[in-house]
């Protein structure tokens, strides 16, 4: 009889685990829930308020982060990796969209990068950000290029969805086709401030 109530235990356990991870991950797969009021920022929008961190004629590629999102931490090294590629073309910031405090070098420390951090959600209206993790690409003549997802895998492992850097990358051959599937410009994520749905 003990074997029979352990094995119904485990089972049991193991059923509550699966369906855990089940619903998370269905949950982050549906889009985010546009917010009320929001306003639509379209591509080629002047973006001014950030003029001070670029330099020269180099765009600036923003990642907007809240540590509490499960997404935003599975992007955190494709985002180190597109840095460590780019950034002697491109400057990097970190926008942190938290309603807890976080300091820059708490975060700059959880990224292993030294790249300015920003806690300004003026940032985020600008650039019509209202998910995180979310890619903003503004282009040397400081306008929105891009804005939108990283990649359709969440661990951003799908080459053929890489969105951000695909973006990245025409920006910085200036290819003046940009479009991407609605999966690209379609926020997919945690709800900012706070992480939920």
């Amino acid at each position: 009889m003990k074997k029979y109530t352990m094995a119904a235990l485990l089972a049991l356990i193991f059923t509550g685990i699966t369906s855990f991870f089940w619903f998370y991950d269905w949950k982050y797969s549906l889009p985010t829930p546009v917010p009320e009021g929001y306003k639509t920022v379209s591509c080629g929008t002047p973006i001014g308020v950030l003029r001070q961190l670029q330099s020269g004629n180099r765009p600036l590629f923003l990642h907007f982060f809240n540590p509490s999102c499960p997404c935003s931490r599975f992007n955190m090294p494709h985002f180190q990796s597109l840095v460590k590629q780019y950034g002697s073309k491109v400057d990097f910031a970190i926008v942190v969209m938290s309603n807890k405090p976080h300091t820059a070098q708490e975060i700059q420390d959880r990224f292993g990068l030294e790249i300015p951090v920003l806690f300004d959600s003026a940032i985020a209206r600008e650039c019509g950000v209202y998910s995180t993790p979310q890619a903003a690409i503004i282009d040397a003549g400081h306008k929105l290029y891009y804005r939108g997802n990283y990649n359709k895998s969440r661990y951003c492992t799908n080459k053929k969805s890489d969105y951000a850097r695909l973006a990245l990358e025409d920006l910085l051959s200036n290819h003046p086709d940009l479009s991407f599937s609605p999966y690209a410009v379609k926020a997919y994520g945690c709800q900012l401030p706070t992480c939920t749905k």
